[in-house]
């Protein structure tokens, strides 16, 4: 039985060779505190060859699906993956800019801002990098660059303010099994959520007062959130939970009476239930109503990408147009505002204190 028991360690630990090391490691360098941006990620060009790359690292996670593997296997590749890319890559060819992928060009920005911020506070003690759970840049690369700066000390900043398991867990695991291959591991903070964080809230009211104080107020606003199936909340996902908290928070900041904003909850996939309602069957229903002008707002994203710059802002505008409503506007999301960027820096010394 002992020798068996050993058998099975040894099988389970790792070869020296699995250890990653820094060529010419100098034991006096200083030891830094590194700050890890992370964001969903976006495919490397509007085109069906990337699109199906992405969408397969993406879909593969069993965060994002939780289905018995081998079941969601044959789904995914011998259906998804042969039918979805040149459609969805159709979608980003409509939001692609000269910059590229929305979604990385504005994290690009948010993250210099962010870094200017830091080091403006800490000089070089505190260094950041920007990282994707899927795509590029990979979450591995951005760790790395950390590690050749002697980071010892590590914030862990996933951009999404309501948890998931779906997003904010599906970081941690990506994080978690880079890291275990360090020899070195850096004591490590990881922020699970901030959708209840009065500078967050501020920043989203301060958003909405703009585009009032430019465009006027409508009969409605909506917060649209991402959905996730219904059976990941039932299981014990806070997210919901989390989504109305801001919803809440957001409406008390602005002073709405009741009925005059809703929440719901768009990007739905496949057939089974999700969270409800749904934003664009809520859109349908306001249009059908009588209401002519509604806005919206996406407290979930923290930069805009294809489900807010395609789905939210033309698909669910068409949606309540042909309902019969007559003005629709989507406000942007918080991206690399000066607002958004105090929320985040405010975070970040709130999770340094002790170090």
């Amino acid at each position: 039985m002992l020798q068996s028991c050993i058998r099975l360690r040894l099988a389970k630990e790792l070869p020296m060779s699995h250890y990653q090391n820094t060529e010419h490691f100098d034991h006096n360098e200083p030891s830094r505190t590194g700050i890890l941006l992370v964001n969903l990620g976006t495919p490397d060009a509007p085109t069906p060859a990337a699109v199906r790359r992405y969408l397969a690292e993406f879909l593969s996670d069993p965060r994002v699906v939780e289905s018995p593997r081998w079941l969601w296997w044959l789904a995914l590749h011998g259906v998804i993956l042969r039918i979805r890319p040149p459609r969805v890559a159709k979608s980003y060819q409509s939001v692609w800019t000269v910059e590229g992928s929305p979604l990385l060009a504005i994290n690009k920005k948010l993250h210099h801002a962010v870094q200017q911020a830091v080091r403006s506070q800490h000089g070089d003690q505190v260094v950041t990098t920007l990282a994707m759970t899927y795509g590029n840049p990979s979450i591995a690369a951005g760790l790395e660059a950390l590690r050749q700066q002697n980071v010892q000390r590590l914030i862990v900043l996933p951009l999404y303010p309501q948890y998931s398991a779906t997003t904010t867990a599906a970081v941690f695991d990506a994080v978690t099994s880079i890291l275990r291959q360090w020899r070195w591991i850096p004591e490590t903070r990881f922020i699970n959520q901030y959708h209840d964080v009065p500078a967050y809230i501020k920043a989203l009211a301060e958003s909405v007062k703009a585009h009032w104080q430019a465009q006027g107020r409508a009969e409605k606003l909506l917060f649209s959130f991402h959905g996730i199936p219904q059976r990941y909340h039932d299981a014990g996902d806070p997210y919901y939970c989390h989504c109305q908290k801001t919803a809440r928070l957001l409406a008390e900041k602005l002073e709405l009476k009741e009925g005059e904003w809703q929440t719901a909850f768009q990007s739905r996939f496949g057939r089974e239930a999700w969270l409800q309602p749904y934003t664009s069957e809520t859109l349908k229903g306001w249009g059908s109503a009588g209401i002519k002008r509604v806005q919206v707002i996406c407290p979930g994203f923290s930069i805009d990408c294809l489900e807010t710059l395609e789905e939210i802002a033309h698909e669910n505008r068409q949606y309540f147009i042909e309902a019969g409503g007559t003005d629709y506007e989507y406000i942007p999301a918080l991206n690399d505002t000066a607002a958004h960027t105090e929320a985040l820096l405010q975070l970040i010394q709130q999770h340094t204190q002790g170090w």
